[in-house]
């Protein structure tokens, strides 16, 4: 057993797609090209609430580098940055759509990341709709599904270790810490 060929570190371990579909829309190359080339983040879902999976991730990714813009209509402003009712009121240009919302409001949630012409969409874990995947891959989006945006940064970052996942990265980079 090599260096990352544990069942442990397998990527799709958690994932309750297919493997067809984990194949379709869980690509280790996709993930890293979305990581590498994103810049702003339009986050649909994200909670003013500290305690929600959605503001976590956020204050990390914003931690990170990302610009992250709140897409909540019940919100004026998240971590810092001012908070839209909806993709279409964002008055910048937005790299990624990252979905914390049912599936079932992904269609509508697709279809204006199209509009607005968003690079890509990512469907959190648990937010599987394989119809707005679809629509959003044959409109030229990449497409990430039933994936947390966070775990696969710190995966490919080294950075998991924070949290207490054995990541079996060994880096010589200095951790940057928050305080």
């Amino acid at each position: 057993m090599g260096l990352g060929s544990s069942l442990a570190s397998s990527p799709t371990m958690n994932s309750v797609l297919s493997e067809e579909l984990q194949r379709k829309y869980q690509d280790q190359g996709v993930i890293r090209t979305i990581l590498a080339t994103t810049k702003t983040i339009a986050m649909v879902g994200l909670s003013p609430n500290t305690q929600r999976p959605s503001h976590f991730v956020a204050s990390y990714l914003q931690y990170e580098g990302y610009r992250v813009i709140p897409v909540n209509p019940r919100a004026t402003e998240v971590l810092g940055e001012k908070s839209y009712p909806d993709l279409r009121s964002i008055p910048v240009p937005v790299d990624m759509v990252d979905i914390f919302r049912r599936p079932e409001e992904c269609p509508d949630i697709v279809a204006e990341a199209i509009e607005i012409g968003a690079k890509s969409v990512w469907f959190q874990l648990g937010v599987i709709h394989e119809g707005a995947a679809e629509t959003a891959v044959s409109s030229g989006l990449q497409v990430i599904m039933d994936r947390c945006v966070k775990m696969e940064h710190g995966r490919y970052n080294g950075s998991l270790h924070w949290v207490g996942m054995n990541t079996e990265i060994i880096t010589a980079r200095r951790a940057r810490r928050f305080f």
